[in-house]
């Protein structure tokens, strides 16, 4: 099942790509003319008393810079963690960072530590001890992904 944040990136650029593609012809030339019709008007918008940009350009370029936001999103985490709870206070945790990213390539371990501490905080444990970690690529058509995977055990110190 896709998780919410992503489900909606996906509708949306589904949405700018309908958009642009909104800007082709919407059937074939009338006889005794060259020209087609399209759902864009043959239009400018005056940005200046001087300068002006075609209409359908500024849509044109608008969705380009939507879909470049939509899958670069830089406001989004950069890791994405699933988790599973099995018996005897374990826990399995898969982390998968953005497919593109700036930056933050080096920090599984610390993101996977972070979310170990916070599992053992909120079931009130005393401590976490990590029974297996690893890390790897994940190559695919569109390019590696970053991938970290471990299982932890909350653990309570004896007094």
């Amino acid at each position: 099942m896709m998780a919410p944040y992503r489900q909606s990136r996906l509708f949306v650029l589904i949405a700018i790509v309908l958009a642009i593609a909104s800007g082709c012809s919407s059937g074939p030339p009338v006889v005794g003319t060259a020209a087609t019709s399209t759902l864009i008007p043959d239009k400018s918008v005056n940005l200046s008393s001087s300068s002006s940009i075609a209409l359908d350009k500024l849509i044109y370029w608008g969705g380009f810079a939507a879909a470049a936001y939509m899958i670069l999103d830089p406001l989004a985490p950069n890791w994405d963690i699933e988790e599973a709870a099995f018996p005897d206070n374990k826990y399995y945790m898969t982390l998968k960072m953005k497919r593109y990213y700036n930056g933050g390539a080096g920090e599984a371990r610390m993101v996977f530590q972070q979310r170990a501490k916070s599992l053992m905080l909120r079931a009130g444990f005393d401590a976490y001890e990590i029974l297996e970690y690893n890390e790897s690529l994940d190559s695919s058509l569109l390019g590696s992904q970053r991938v970290a995977q471990g299982v932890i055990a909350l653990v309570r110190k004896q007094k």
